[in-house]
């Protein structure tokens, strides 16, 4: 198990894989955010982006879904978040593009009034398959200490 103790400042880790595809595309926009240019390619093709793209928030549903499956299986001690930070979409996600996630360190600290977690900020980087940022944020994860003062 990955407790709180194990996570260094200065730690980096690249990991996942995932294809998003048209029909995820359309389908995650028109539950969730229905506007033309994430619709269909020719309202893409109307829009800023030259094309069909995905939401910035399935780009962060897809992250997601990569990070919690990096944490089951290198088995760490979870709470979950509080949330993140500076949510940034850089570059337009498009049908085919495979994406993966790095992350970095930033800091981490003993909760002042639970004895029991710690706390770590990360900077997390989406990237598509050409090794581009497409979105970016600052994360605060809440892990089980394994040493308790």
């Amino acid at each position: 198990m990955r407790y709180f103790e194990d996570f260094s400042v200065g730690e980096e880790a690249a990991f996942g894989q995932y294809e998003m595809t048209e029909e995820e595309i359309i389908e995650f926009a028109s539950k969730y955010d229905p506007q033309a240019f994430h619709l269909s390619e020719e309202g893409g093709k109307a829009s800023l982006f030259g094309g069909l793209c995905a939401s910035g928030w399935h780009t962060c549903s897809a992250t997601m879904r990569m990070m919690v499956d990096e944490m089951k299986e290198h088995e760490t001690a979870s709470l979950g978040s509080p949330g993140v930070d500076n949510v940034r979409w850089l570059r337009p996600v498009f049908p085919g593009d495979v994406l993966s996630v790095r992350t970095k360190v930033l800091e981490t600290r003993k909760s002042k009034s639970r004895p029991q977690i710690g706390i770590t900020k990360s900077l997390n980087e989406t990237l598509n398959q050409k090794g581009e940022v497409v979105m970016s944020f600052i994360s605060n994860g809440i892990f089980i200490r394994r040493e308790q003062d």
